[in-house]
């Protein structure tokens, strides 16, 4: 049975992610070096390309975007994008007609 990820509360999809999501196995691959460590930018960058692999096999991929979307993170790689990627996926969804996203009228 499949669930739609807008259906479940933040909570759900946290405990979600925590037990099946793949990046549990180094969660520091997708969310980087804590805010005292520098990391060079061609490590970020071969991280983040890492990260976004990590994320094309992982089992509940469509939780994390539903996940990611809600609370617009600032840092880190959700479901294979940067924040700054899921911003324009959040712009891009608001003028799109409620038809185009599955919703019924």
């Amino acid at each position: 049975m499949t669930v739609d990820p807008s259906a479940l509360s933040l909570v759900d999809l946290v405990t979600e992610l925590a037990e099946r999501g793949e990046c549990r196995h180094d969660p520091d691959l997708h969310m980087g070096p804590d805010a005292f460590e520098s990391e060079p930018i061609a490590e970020r960058l071969a991280r983040q390309d890492v990260a976004r692999q990590v994320c094309e096999d992982c089992p509940v991929w469509d939780l994390c975007l539903d996940y990611a979307l809600r609370i617009r993170p600032t840092w880190g790689v959700w479901a294979g994008y940067l924040p700054r990627e899921l911003a324009a996926l959040r712009r891009e969804a608001r003028s799109l007609p409620a038809a185009a996203l599955g919703e019924v009228a």
